[in-house]
């Protein structure tokens, strides 16, 4: 068996703000199948700690990066959970990135430098026994492990193999170069071989140099991360890199987005199905029958995701009979843009928050999920979409241009199609990929096969699994 520590900001379905979370609420059951044992550790945030039951203490810190830590085990469903409890880190109000004001808490380095430190003492020392092979580390929040785990064991000890999964390279945890001794990292790492970037400390850098295997969540991501427009100033270290640099593709959870089971919806197993759940959805949102497709959009209001385009493009969609119902929160000037064309489109719903219930009425009901975004590592939405036969239309990036396949005249010919692509990504492909989704809408037939062919593509975890327990299998220690 191999054991292995994932380290993460969030996780399903005790905390999330993004794909991340889902990505480490899914990885245990997926790779339990493999004969994997894998603990996630996360900080414990209110909202963590209030939905633990039963805890055991595995060991304190004394001095936690400024106060004193427990840290407990806990099994919360098929999660066997390792959580920091640091009230002086992690108990307050807010989300767990940000503060009330919306702005990142000030200690945020501090915060989940504190995450990497535990991570690396139970890969040097254990928690109580259970030592782990593997350290699997995600995203920049867990970026300092490998240099802590440097410092923490002798020359020529056990060294348990380090992996870390690139979820988005925009975030890197960046903060001023005085900050060494505050975050107990050594000044021989401040260059350019290590985790120094335009003088500052990158802690996704500090990850990315110091780990055995790196990963990302789609083979496409892999090679455009490689190239400055994607690379966010770290493309070079990316291609230095590239020879222990692997893409593989996210999966969904197949049992909690299962349309035949949904417990938040009126459940389907075919297209025709879900006429019912479309019908429901307009009630619920006030929305008027209408000739075209129902297309809906869950996402975070960022310029990163397209969604200014979308504003733009919502004219020539309405103009055909179709219709848009958005979930999502994020750039208030976005917030004021959607809500004021809800408020004067009567073919347009604008829900802003984030209700994870509502999405999935939201996915049985729509027609089409629309995911037009500049860039995107991978992208679960459009899986979820394909899931509930729900075509995405999608710009040709990332984990977009992986999993789905485009409605060109030779795959509408072959009858293989499960969505629509545009490129580039800008407003005028976009605009002209919405009118092939009303015209493709229009056609009846055409449309239905491409759904059931969607409700058909493979989204779960099982070969992206594999492709995990391959590369643990080459980094962890000979026992």
């Amino acid at each position: 068996m191999i054991k292995v520590l994932s380290v993460t900001s969030e996780c399903a379905p005790l905390v999330k703000t993004g794909g991340l979370a889902d990505v480490a609420g899914a990885l245990p059951g997926a790779l339990a199948e493999h004969g994997v044992q894998m603990r996630t550790l996360l900080p414990g945030y209110p909202v963590v700690m209030a939905a633990l039951g039963k805890t055991k203490l595995l060991f304190e810190e004394p001095d936690l990066f400024g106060g004193k830590a427990r840290i407990l085990s806990a099994t919360i469903g098929a999660l066997e959970l390792i959580i920091i409890d640091a009230p002086h880190l992690y108990n307050r109000p807010g989300s767990i990135y940000l503060g009330p004001d919306g702005k990142d808490w000030p200690d945020n380095p501090a915060r989940f430098a504190a995450l990497s430190w535990v991570a690396a003492l139970i890969g040097a020392k254990s928690a109580k026994g259970w030592l782990p092979n593997v350290i699997h580390c995600h995203d920049w929040q867990a970026g300092f492990v490998t240099d802590y785990l440097d410092d923490m064991l002798p020359k020529g000890a056990r060294r348990p193999g380090t992996m870390m999964t690139i979820h988005n390279m925009a975030f890197q945890g960046l903060v001023d170069a005085t900050a060494l001794d505050d975050l107990h990292l050594r000044s021989a790492r401040l260059q350019r071989s290590g985790f120094e970037f335009w003088g500052k400390i990158s802690a996704l850098k500090a990850g990315l140099t110091g780990a055995d295997r790196l990963t990302t969540v789609s083979p496409t991501y892999a090679a455009e991360i490689m190239r400055e427009e994607f690379g966010m100033g770290l493309h070079g270290v990316m291609h230095e890199r590239r020879d222990v640099l692997h893409g593989i593709l996210n999966g969904i959870d197949e049992q909690v987005w299962d349309p035949a089971t949904d417990p938040n919806i009126a459940t389907f197993k075919t297209p025709q199905g879900k006429k019912r759940a479309k019908a429901a959805l307009r009630r619920a949102l006030g929305l008027p029958k209408a000739d075209g497709p129902l297309c809906v959009v869950i996402t975070r209001l960022t310029s990163q995701k397209g969604l200014d385009m979308l504003l733009d493009a919502v004219p020539a969609l309405t103009a055909r009979g179709g219709q848009l119902a958005l979930l999502g929160s994020g750039d208030p000037a976005l917030e004021a843009a959607f809500t004021k064309l809800a408020e004067t489109n009567p073919n347009v719903s604008v829900t802003i928050g984030y209700d994870e219930p509502f999405s999935h009425r939201l996915m049985a009901g729509g027609d089409a999920i629309l995911v037009p975004s500049r860039f995107e590592p991978c992208g679960l939405t459009q899986l979820y979409g394909l899931r509930y036969g729900t075509v995405p239309v999608v710009a040709l990036t990332g984990g977009l241009a992986d999993t789905v396949i485009n409605a060109s005249p030779a795959a509408l010919a072959s009858g293989c199609a499960t969505g629509i692509q545009f490129y580039p990504v800008a407003f005028e492909p976009f605009e002209r990929a919405l009118i092939q989704l009303c015209d493709l809408f229009s056609l009846g037939a055409p449309f239905t096969k491409i759904q059931k062919n969607a409700m058909r593509s493979p989204v779960g975890w099982s070969a992206s699994a594999a492709q995990y327990v391959r590369l643990y299998k080459e980094i962890a220690p000979q026992e």
